[in-house]
């Protein structure tokens, strides 16, 4: 079964209150899926996205996953994250990874499920890359007045 997933993430300041969002598309039905955290980083919150989404599949399914995160498609296609892991959360500048507890959660997802990153750029009219904008906007405001 092919699943569809729009994700984003948004962070005021660096770090600073954010919010994360994710739109699931399957059969004809979508499901919104967004939170924030009150001191967080952008790219935290791109993470948050994509591993909400993939753990609210409840069996292994294909993945079409399209974020404007670089950060997220970049260390993933490229291969980055699993040199980190291999290298004991250690960069090829030996400096060490960042978000190691996110990756952590992500990595048995994308085991699980087969999934096929789409990279697209951020605020350029895409609908639902817009509409997850709008979601982890709004979660990164709940958070930074709380």
């Amino acid at each position: 079964m092919l699943v569809e997933i729009f994700t984003d993430g948004a962070c005021s300041h660096n770090p600073g209150p954010g919010g994360y969002a994710a739109v699931l598309r399957c059969m004809g039905k979508e499901k919104e899926i967004s939170g924030g955290e009150p001191s967080t980083t952008n790219n935290r919150m791109e993470l948050m996205g994509v591993i909400s989404a993939l753990s609210a599949l409840k069996y292994p399914c294909e993945v079409i996953l399209t974020t404007d995160s670089r950060y997220v498609v970049d260390s993933i296609t490229k291969g980055w994250v699993y040199g980190w892991k291999k290298k004991g959360w250690i960069k090829s500048d030996r400096s060490p990874a960042q978000n190691v507890d996110l990756w952590e959660q992500l990595l048995p997802l994308l085991d699980m499920h087969k999934v096929e990153f789409r990279w697209i750029k951020g605020h350029a009219g895409h609908p639902e890359n817009e509409r997850c904008d709008k979601l982890a906007v709004k979660m990164r405001d709940k958070y930074s007045y709380e």
